[in-house]
């Protein structure tokens, strides 16, 4: 593989005598790809694009390897969000204060942070377009963009926010609102549900339901509430294992679990949402509500959509094992803009991170990559103030569990766990490249075991 990056023979000799020397073509058909470096008003060895979870662990596991000044994070927010905390603060377990922090503080010292979006990809020249059309060049691109709500693809939304009684989890402006509509629930349906579409943490929005559950439970007000769980899905979670522990507790609390609904319209006004049977197409049922919690529709960012790096659908086209694109070997893509076909979660970004920058290190050897990313994710699933199932699986759908116990029953130490030990882990270990999952502890756990 060439080095991308590199202007091709004249007037940069020492440039290609290198490359020469390392038996790398710079002959015409290259040229596309070895002008950018100079062509671009900024350059950097590894760019990347997105400030989330995958994109602040990758800048600092690559400014590790490339060294200070070479990597650039093109990110425009000023606030760097831990979302997973956001089923908590949506139940009132937490502040939403507790789970941001400035952009400024995570990103990586040495690493460069360009406070821009995307425009365009140009991975033929090696080179993007941010804002104020200026453009910057590469020699290796991460895509971690993230995936993005659509909550205007349900009628009436996201205007229907601004009426109480509603709430998401999902939004940093909406979460707050879902406690409210806890706190002031007094008789009628509680409404929570699942949209048509991948979406991030496919556990969440069951999370709150069984949170809202407990609490209401708690304050003596269950018995005046008859709880929904609307999925546009068949099934009520992916695995088999743990969607059989939760249909008991579904059974246990008395909710209603209704399949193939897909909300397509709210009316805060009545307080009226309105599903359609995804089994029966044109059929509606309408649903009064006294609360309503909603997962959006998402979907890919819009500069991926229709994208040179991105599939027919809009997703960052990688290899599920390498995260290498499968097009240009020198862009690469982790988490939830990825086409990988695993649950959106940060869980499964630790796990890629570290498989991701294996394979950019052999990529740069001019190596073929051995790393193997097996689709681990994680999801665990709150079903109380002081319960959690942890599922985690891999890509057939199978538990992958670390932990020497039955992963399938609700446990405080799980709670504890996902209340207390992984925000530290994300803020300390993940967001500084220096966790890339269980899969070592794992190994340790289940030693002797078959």
């Amino acid at each position: 593989m060439a080095f991308f990056g590199i202007a091709p023979c004249g007037g940069h000799v020492h440039q290609c005598a290198h490359l020469l020397r390392a038996g790398v073509s710079v002959g015409t058909n290259r040229s596309l790809h070895v002008t950018s470096r100079f062509a671009a008003k900024e350059y950097y060895d590894v760019v990347v694009v997105g400030g989330g979870a995958g994109g602040i662990s990758m800048s600092a596991r690559m400014k590790r390897k490339v060294g200070a000044g070479k990597v650039a994070i093109i990110e425009p927010s000023e606030t760097h969000y831990y979302q997973p905390m956001w089923t908590l603060v949506g139940g009132g377990a937490k502040k939403l204060a507790s789970s941001a922090r400035p952009t400024a503080s995570v990103i990586p010292s040495g690493v460069k942070w360009i406070k821009s979006e995307v425009k365009s990809f140009d991975p033929d020249k090696n080179s993007i377009r941010i804002g104020d059309d200026k453009e910057i060049g590469y020699q290796y691109l991460i895509i971690a963009l993230g995936i993005k709500l659509q909550f205007e693809k349900v009628k009436g939304l996201p205007e229907a926010f601004n009426y109480p009684k509603i709430g998401s989890n999902y939004s940093v402006k909406t979460v707050e609102k879902t406690w409210k509509a806890l706190q002031d629930f007094k008789k009628g349906n509680a409404i929570f549900t699942f949209p048509n579409t991948p979406v991030k943490c496919a556990g969440a929005p069951q999370k709150i339901m069984y949170l809202s559950d407990a609490y209401l439970r708690k304050n003596g007000r269950r018995s005046d509430a008859n709880f929904f769980f609307n999925t546009s899905l068949g099934v009520i979670f992916g695995v088999k294992k743990y969607a059989d522990a939760l249909l008991e507790i579904t059974k246990e609390r008395d909710i209603t679990v209704n399949y193939k609904h897909n909300l397509i319209e709210v009316r805060p006004e009545k307080q009226e949402a309105v599903f359609e049977n995804l089994d029966k197409p044109g059929e509606t049922k309408v649903f009064q509500y006294e609360m309503l919690h909603v997962t959006p529709p998402m979907g890919p960012q819009d500069v991926l959509v229709n994208s040179p790096v991105s599939d027919a659908g809009g997703w960052v086209d990688v290899d599920k094992e390498t995260l290498q694109h499968k097009k240009y070997p020198n862009v690469f893509g982790i988490g939830d803009c990825t086409n990988l076909p695993t649950s959106k979660t940060a869980a499964a970004i630790a796990a890629q991170t570290a498989v991701l920058a294996r394979t950019i290190s052999l990529v740069m050897k001019n190596q073929k990559s051995s790393a193997k990313y097996d689709g681990y994710t994680s999801c665990p699933l709150v079903t109380g103030y002081n319960k959690v199932i942890l599922a985690e699986f891999d890509y057939n759908q199978q538990p992958l569990e670390t932990f020497p116990i039955d992963q399938g029953k609700e446990r405080w130490s799980m709670y504890r766990m996902k209340a207390d030990m992984m925000p530290f882990l994300y803020w300390n270990l993940l967001l500084t490249g220096y966790w890339g999952g269980p899969a070592p502890f794992r190994k340790i756990m289940h030693l002797g075991m078959k």
